[in-house]
């Protein structure tokens, strides 16, 4: 199964939920707006397992762990311009590199760690700043244990991760949530998701009544700063845009904690209407 689409009409974090909700596996190719759709350069190569990203790359040469690994000098009895010879030859081919590794006791946990960082975490920020560009998934493409570390991550947290460090919102700004919308819940249970002190305070206003420009007023937060909050709590599945029947004078009882919190920023408008739309057309048949 081969999926395209536009990132002007499906936005990164969109795509994220998709390959999650559906458990999918195979490659995410990106291509910034410009680029040859049949060229390798410039592209983003993501690796997805049962909807977590397992590893990511701007090359399909598949070196692109090792050459961070080489970089790092880990493996100083290794000469450099053998070594990717020598790990493709001696790691199994049903195992990550990584954690071949590691049980070889050659990296550390926290080399690991390090790594994943390095390869998936990082670079995910510049692909969640891309204006224009087109998405294609493959289904079901055989994974690169040597550009593995073993380690992984859900594709909505890496979205919320990636959204909390995201630079600048220019490709996201279209997505914001409307000022004058509200945030309805979806049941999901916020405690499987990391919150920060001021995401938790936006998602405190969940089903209130409250545009996000009264949330905004009441916390005293920029209104930037509690739309990207906000998309990002839609981005990952907690929460929709409401519609709010009547101005919403409605003050609510909760008392304000903002003050002395750090101002925060990020997320994306994913319309849950439409992921469950495309849920039944993502799920891979039986095999």
């Amino acid at each position: 199964m081969c999926i395209t689409g536009s990132l002007a009409d499906f936005s990164l974090p969109q795509v994220f939920c998709l390959l999650e909700t559906g458990h999918q596996s195979g490659l995410l190719t990106l291509h910034p707006e410009g680029t040859d759709h049949t060229s390798s350069n410039q592209a983003y190569y993501i690796w997805v397992y049962r909807g977590q990203l397992v590893g990511m790359a701007n090359l399909l040469d598949h070196q692109g762990l090792v050459s961070l690994i080489a970089q790092q000098r880990w493996l100083k009895d290794i000469c450099p311009s053998s070594l990717f010879a020598k790990l493709n030859r001696l790691c199994p081919k049903h195992q990550p590199l990584g954690s071949y590794l590691k049980k070889q006791g050659i990296l550390t946990n926290q080399q690991l760690k390090w790594l994943f960082q390095s390869q998936v975490l990082q670079p995910l920020c510049d692909a969640f700043q891309l204006k224009a560009g087109h998405f294609r998934f493959d289904h079901n493409v055989p994974l690169p244990t040597i550009e593995m570390t073993g380690l992984s991550i859900s594709a909505t947290l890496a979205t919320l991760m990636g959204l909390r460090n995201l630079p600048s919102w220019d490709a996201l700004a279209n997505h914001l949530p409307d000022p004058d919308m509200g945030l309805a819940s979806l049941g999901t249970d916020q405690s499987e998701f990391p919150l920060n002190d001021l995401e938790w305070q936006v998602w405190t206003y969940t089903d209130c009544m409250m545009s996000l420009k009264s949330i905004a007023q009441y916390l005293q937060l920029p209104l930037k700063t509690v739309q990207q909050i906000a998309f990002r709590l839609i981005a990952i599945g907690l929460a929709e845009e409401m519609s709010l029947a009547v101005e919403d004078d409605y003050t609510p009882a909760i008392e304000s904690q903002s003050s002395g919190l750090h101002q925060d920023s990020y997320r994306e408008v994913v319309s849950y209407s439409f992921l469950q739309h495309l849920l039944g057309f993502l799920v891979p048949k039986a095999s």
